[in-house]
């Protein structure tokens, strides 16, 4: 399960998700990405879930990146525990994730394996998502040479 090693607080608050993503919204390192449709708190515990159905659907082929980290503490009380009292200890560490996030990024497999596997991750998610493609397109330069430049597109 992820966590992080150290934080600067044992508790956070709750706290809201409000916006788009402005950060982590293009494909960076793969060449297909599953991006965040809708605001939500995602645990290290679903994250690890979509790694292991991604790795096992692509059979360890290839390359997959998290661009996800559960940084944040969520605290818990105990079951049958009266109100008051101060706040519950933290249970599990979650990541907010916004609108317009990239969650994984593949490369290295076709593109029916890719857009199978991200599928397969997006079910152990508790957010909408969906699977984009980063795509290239050739330009020439002042030297008349055509060159491939890697171009990632809005899609929202």
């Amino acid at each position: 399960m992820l966590q992080p090693v150290r934080t600067k607080w044992r508790k956070a608050h709750k706290g809201r998700i409000h916006g788009m993503a402005s950060r982590a919204n293009f494909i960076n390192y793969g060449a297909y990405a599953l991006k965040a449709l809708t605001p939500d708190r995602v645990t290290g515990k679903q994250i690890e879930a979509a790694r292991v159905a991604l790795t096992r659907h692509m059979k360890r082929q290839g390359r997959v990146w998290t661009r996800i980290f559960p940084n944040i503490p969520v605290s818990k009380k105990p079951i049958e525990v009266r109100m008051g009292k101060g706040k519950g200890s933290p249970e599990y560490y979650a990541c907010r994730v916004k609108p317009g996030r990239i969650l994984f990024e593949v490369d290295g497999v076709s593109e029916q394996i890719a857009k199978e596997a991200l599928y397969k991750a997006s079910a152990k998610l508790p957010i909408k998502t969906k699977t984009i493609k980063r795509f290239a397109w050739y330009e020439k330069t002042r030297d008349k040479k055509i060159v491939k430049r890697s171009v990632v597109k809005k899609y929202w």
